[in-house]
Formats: C-alpha cells, sequence, structure tokens
C-alpha cells in the first residue's frame, strides 16, 4: 500500500498573515488534517511558492500586511502562473465590496471575513480543495479527450504515409524521422528570426503535414520505386512526378481544401523537391518563393535520405551527412536553415538513437501509462513532482560540480535565488529577497553595477536575450575578476513580458592565468622555445608604432646547406642544431632584443642600435657559425635599417629578405645590407 493510500502524506496549506495569533489560530484548526506552511508577508510567501508551487495544496491569504499585500501577492502569482495551480482563500477583515470584487479578479476561490469561527473555515477549505480537485479532473477529461482526438488524427496520416513507404521498401521510421526533424528545424528557426508567416503554434500542424510529403509516390510503379540500380533518364521523369500527383490527390478532397492540415501539406507535397537556387521541381521556384514549410522538409528529407540505408545505397554516418550537406553536395539550401542544421548538429543523432530505441515497444508504454493513471497508481500530480524533483536533483548535482555561482532573478516579486553550491560559496542564504537592497546587491556587487546589470537584463529581447559583462565583485572579502553570463526570461504573452533571469558568475582570476599561458604558448616555437613569426611581428609592429626615434635593424637568416644535415644524420639531429642556433641566439642577444624562429631554418633577430649596426650583425655572425657535432653551421644574413623605411613592420621584412638572397648570391656563409646600408 502506497503512502497516498494509506493517508500519510497530508496536503500543505500556506497560511500568509503579518499577525502571529492569526496564524496560530487557523493553524490549530486545521493542522490534524494539513500540514501547515507560515509566512509572515507576501514576499516570503512567494519565496514558499517559488520552492514547493507543485507541494501547495492551498493558499489563507491576508489582504493588509507589510513588504508585499494580499493584493501584491495575488498579482504576482497570476504573473507567475501560480493561480492556476494553487486556489486562495482570502481571509480578512476589510469587508469593502471594491475589496471583495477585487480579490476574485484577481482569482481568488473564497473570501472569509473576520471574525470567523471554526466550523466555517474548515468547511470553506474543503469546499474549496473538492472544487478545485473537480475543476482539475474535468480540465484533464477535456484535454484527454483533445488528445485522444489528435492521436487519432495522427495515426490516420502515419497509416497513410507507412502504406506509401511500404510500397517503397523503406522503414516506417522515415515518416516519424521526417517528423523530429521538421519540429527541430522549425523551432530553430524561430528562435533565429520571424520572417516567416509561422509560429509556434502551428509546428504540431506542419509536423503532421510532414508525413505526408512523399504521398504521391503511390501512383509510381514499383519496379521504378525499388529499382536497385541508377534509374534511367526516362524513369527518373516518372520518379519526379510524385510531388506534383501528391498535390493533386490532396487538392482533390472534396470541402477540405481550407484546413491548415491540407493546405501545409500540400505545399510540402508538391514542392519539397525545390531548390533554393531555383534547381529543384516541379516548377522550378527559387529562393523564398519555395514556401518555408517545404525549405524545412526538404532538408529533413535530404538528411534522413543520407542516414538512412536504401535499396540503391548504404547510410551515410551522421557526421559525413551533415558535411555533404554544409558543403552543398546535396543541392542548395536556405543559409539559415543551414545554421539551424549547425545549431541542432548534436542533439541529431541521439533523438534518432531514443526513437530507434523505443519504437518497438512504445506503444505499450503508452497503454501501461494510461492504465496506471486510469487506476490512479500514478496521479498526475505525484507524476509531475517525481519528474521536477529529478529535474531539480540533476540541477543542484551539476551545479555542485561546477563550482559556479549559479542564480535565477524574478522581477515580480523581486528576489534572488542562489544555487546550494553559491550560497555556501558566498556565505548567503539560498533565497535572497529584495537583493537591490540586500548584500549581494550591496556588498558583492558594487550597487551601482548591480543596478546596471539588472538594467541590461531588461533591456535585453526575447529574440535576443542573452547577456555578459564582467564585474570586480567582493568575494569573501577578497576582489575577484567576474563573469555574469545571464539569460533574460519572457512571458508568453503577446507582446512578451520580462520575467526575470537565469545566469551564473564565474570567477575569471584562473581562466585568465590560463588563457594567459594558453596565449604565451601560442606565440613561441615549440621546438626552439622562441617566438614564432606571428608573435615576433606583433611586438616589433608595436615596437616600431611607438618609437620614431630610436633606430633598430632587423636580422633575417637562414642555415647554409641546412638539407644535409636531415639527409646526412636524421631529422631528430637536423632538430637538434635547430635547438643549437636558438640557444646561441639567445646567449647572443639582449633582453630587449626579439629572436624568433620563422619556420624551417630561417630566423630573425630584432634589435636597437646607436652609432653602427655592422659591429653588432658581425658579433651574431661570428657567434653562429660554428661547428656542432660533425656539422659545421653557417648562416647567410639579410640586414635592413628601420630609420629610413617609414616604420612599417612589412616594408622592413621585405628589405631585410632582398639583402638576404644578396647574400645567397654571392655564395652563401656571409651577410649582407640592404643597399648601402653598412656604410653608417
Amino acid at each position: 500500500m502506497s503512502q497516498r493510500e494509506s493517508g500519510n502524506i497530508r496536503k500543505k496549506i500556506l497560511i500568509v498573515d503579518d499577525s502571529e495569533i492569526n496564524r496560530s489560530l487557523l493553524s490549530d484548526m486545521l493542522s490534524d488534517e494539513y500540514e501547515i506552511l507560515e509566512a509572515e508577508h507576501g514576499m516570503e510567501a512567494c519565496a514558499i511558492l517559488h520552492n514547493q508551487e507543485q507541494e501547495i495544496a492551498l493558499m489563507l491569504l491576508d489582504i493588509v500586511m507589510p513588504v508585499m499585500d494580499g493584493f501584491e501577492t495575488l498579482a504576482a502569482m497570476n504573473k507567475n502562473g501560480w493561480i492556476k495551480s494553487i486556489p486562495v482563500i482570502m481571509i480578512s477583515a476589510e469587508t469593502v465590496p471594491t475589496y471583495v470584487d477585487r480579490a476574485y479578479d484577481l482569482g481568488v476561490k473564497d473570501y472569509i471575513s473576520r471574525p470567523f469561527d471554526e466550523r466555517t473555515v474548515r468547511r470553506r477549505v474543503v469546499n474549496t480543495l473538492i472544487l478545485f480537485a473537480k475543476q482539475k479532473e474535468l480540465e484533464h477529461m477535456v484535454t484527454e479527450q483533445i488528445m485522444e482526438k489528435e492521436k487519432g488524427n495522427k495515426l490516420m496520416i502515419e497509416i497513410l504515409s507507412n502504406i506509401v513507404e511500404f510500397r517503397n521498401g523503406e522503414s516506417g521510421l522515415h515518416v516519424l524521422h521526417i517528423r523530429i526533424l521538421t519540429e527541430l528545424f522549425l523551432r530553430s528557426l524561430l528562435e533565429k528570426t520571424d520572417k516567416y508567416d509561422i509560429s509556434s503554434r502551428d509546428i504540431p500542424v506542419v509536423c503532421n503535414a510532414s508525413a505526408l510529403h512523399d504521398i504521391g509516390k503511390i501512383v509510381i510503379p514499383e519496379s521504378i520505386l525499388n529499382k536497385p540500380g541508377r534509374l534511367t533518364n526516362e524513369e527518373f521523369a516518372i520518379m519526379k512526378t510524385h510531388s506534383a500527383e501528391g498535390a493533386k490527390i490532396l487538392q482533390g478532397i472534396p470541402m477540405r481544401e481550407d484546413m491548415p492540415l491540407l493546405r501545409i501539406a500540400y505545399q510540402i507535397c508538391r514542392w519539397h523537391h525545390e531548390r533554393y537556387d531555383g534547381r529543384g521541381y516541379p516548377d522550378g521556384l527559387k529562393g523564398d518563393e519555395i514556401p518555408i514549410v517545404a525549405q524545412v522538409v526538404a532538408l529533413a528529407d535530404v538528411y534522413d535520405a543520407l542516414t538512412s540505408k536504401r535499396a540503391y545505397k548504404d547510410a551515410f554516418s551522421h557526421e559525413k551527412a551533415v558535411n555533404m550537406i554544409l558543403n552543398g553536395e546535396c543541392g542548395t539550401f536556405n543559409p539559415l536553415l543551414l545554421e539551424c542544421l549547425k545549431d541542432i548538429e548534436g542533439t541529431l543523432e541521439q533523438e534518432f538513437k531514443e526513437l530507434s530505441e523505443s519504437r518497438d515497444s512504445q506503444e505499450e508504454i503508452m497503454d501501461t501509462v494510461e492504465q496506471m493513471l486510469e487506476g490512479g497508481e500514478l496521479s498526475v500530480s505525484e507524476h509531475s513532482l517525481r519528474l521536477l524533483e529529478h529535474e531539480r536533483m540533476k540541477y543542484q548535482f551539476f551545479a555542485t560540480l561546477s563550482h559556479e555561482i549559479q542564480f535565477e532573478y524574478t522581477k515580480t516579486p523581486e528576489m534572488l535565488i542562489l544555487s546550494e553550491w553559491g550560497a555556501n560559496y558566498l556565505e548567503m542564504p539560498e533565497t535572497i529577497l529584495t537583493p537591490r537592497e540586500a548584500r549581494f546587491g550591496t556588498e558583492v556587487f558594487n550597487k551601482s553595477d548591480f543596478e546596471q546589470l539588472l538594467a541590461e537584463l531588461e533591456a535585453t529581447t526575447s529574440e535576443e536575450p542573452m547577456t555578459e559583462e564582467t564585474y570586480l565583485l567582493n568575494i569573501n572579502g577578497q576582489g575577484r575578476w567576474s563573469k555574469v553570463i545571464a539569460r533574460s526570461m519572457w512571458s508568453e504573452d503577446e507582446p512578451p513580458e520580462y520575467t526575470g533571469a537565469i545566469g551564473k558568475i564565474v570567477d575569471i582570476h584562473d581562466d585568465m592565468e590560463k588563457m594567459n599561458r594558453l596565449e604565451l604558448r601560442a606565440a613561441h616555437d615549440s621546438l626552439t622555445g622562441l617566438l614564432n613569426h606571428k608573435a615576433a611581428k606583433a611586438q616589433i609592429s608595436e615596437i616600431l608604432a611607438a618609437d620614431e626615434e630610436q633606430k633598430y635593424i632587423l636580422l633575417v637568416f637562414d642555415l647554409d646547406h641546412f638539407k644535409t644535415a636531415n639527409d646526412t644524420y636524421g631529422h631528430l639531429f637536423g632538430d637538434e642544431v635547430l635547438k643549437y642556433v636558438a640557444e646561441t641566439l639567445k646567449k647572443s642577444t639582449r633582453d630587449g632584443d626579439i629572436c624568433a624562429r620563422m619556420g624551417g631554418d630561417e630566423f630573425l633577430v630584432f634589435m636597437p642600435y646607436k652609432e653602427q649596426m655592422e659591429p653588432q650583425v658581425n658579433r651574431i655572425f661570428g657567434l653562429l657559425c660554428s661547428d656542432y657535432k660533425e656539422f659545421r653551421v653557417s648562416v647567410s644574413i639579410g640586414v635592413a635599417c628601420a630609420k629610413d623605411c617609414g616604420r612599417d613592420y612589412d616594408t622592413l621584412f621585405h628589405m631585410a629578405d632582398e639583402a638576404l638572397y644578396e647574400a645567397k648570391r654571392k655564395g652563401r656563409n656571409t651577410y649582407c645590407f640592404y643597399e648601402g646600408e653598412q656604410k653608417e
């Protein structure tokens, strides 16, 4: 016997009243049958509702209270949708008709005037709970009837579609795949743009209609449909007629032309083989001349065709299929839809895997769930609570692992809820009422920074809800640069209304150190430890731009006959020679000089000089030309002066490179200056 059957689980009633005596009286009246929760004002009540909405069966609410009164509490419950799941009885000494009318307008189920007696309160509570339960039961029955009707419609469409697929020698999963892909693409598209005349409410109809995309194949001869080899031109011409034939079938259904399902199915059926560049059939439509629903199903159809085994081909992998589509190997598609494909690429395989694993037992599972619901073994509310608890546990687990301060901010009532790890880290309660005035908004954040963050969140839109800013926060007495990444939340009203935000605070101090290490590593040659050419160029360009008076020289050189070292002693020995040259450069230059390996056996040195540059060049040349084990190291060097070259790195490098080739023409193992610069 379950706890519910044995009566061990008692319904929870939330009493909201600023008077401790009133709360105590009501609690004494009801605590023998119900579990009682208490709140001193509406703000506390909202914090409880935010965490325990699904568990509270009824609220008893006063009107006159500090911080947030009863009417403000009801307004918040309406804004957050709590009023739909929690019946409210108003208990107040205020009997003015305008007060009573306003309370009922805001959704209360009953109104009890003070002073009250125990019998009245208990009777009204029981009646309200019974009526609310009956209302929910009626809503559930209506919902079930609508769902059964929808299920029947969907079933008939799938039966018809599967007849076509059966003739085509394909799995009935093709229809289901197209339905799933269509939904995923449409949802992604609606997040990107509102340019098309379609909304989220249209998605179920489009998904149903997508199942009829190939209905025209019913008129195609089976010998052509299931031919294992390549179709002839004549056979392909016959195959191409299926889109127009399918549209003709749908158009011929009497007195149903105006139904949204048939209208959308007609568009999909006739035009899902059109292509964005105008090279499709049957009408050669181009770009957005093609209805967007047909464009979406076309992309879904191509992806599933690539990843499914057919009579004429094996299945391609998910990665291969996506790459083929993005590379244009399967025709041209709407660029926005290709962006959608990239966005959902990571979920496609999992969606299909779950579908494949569940297809054999799907009907059995649905039957079992329906029987459990009908038999009362699993009530809707209990099932919802289990799902919510499961999601809450996952959220807390991942929030703890991430070591990030995660938060949820609600505008009405204004409060901030921290993740368990974040609350412990900041040494604060998880629920913070009026965060602008609390320590979170005045000490952890600089007050003006917190106001700026809230203003930026409210300035976002439902289409572009993300914001990211960096702040210097006071974390337990230490200043820490932190990044706030947040997403604003919006109601489903038209137009949407800003309701709050969710986000996280990431300490970027460690990330900056890690980034600096990565940048340092990326700027250096992995073999020699010298700067690479890109990093050297950036540093030299910055120096040239900042100091127009100082004289600089650039030496560009490579090793003579280095290929001999590799060919005679092997590449490992060649690497040793390169490292030897790099170490020689480090020892023969100053800290302010720049030494870099450009690649292969090519190096550069950039350094300032005062009067003459040749002594410095000659010294470096002499140190580099030496013996390393069995190999004689010699170099050819080109030198250019930065004094008169316009302080431009590319020009300076070109001059040094020209001088290097002059040194090579002279027989190598020497150095040359660009034009006559050695005479300085």
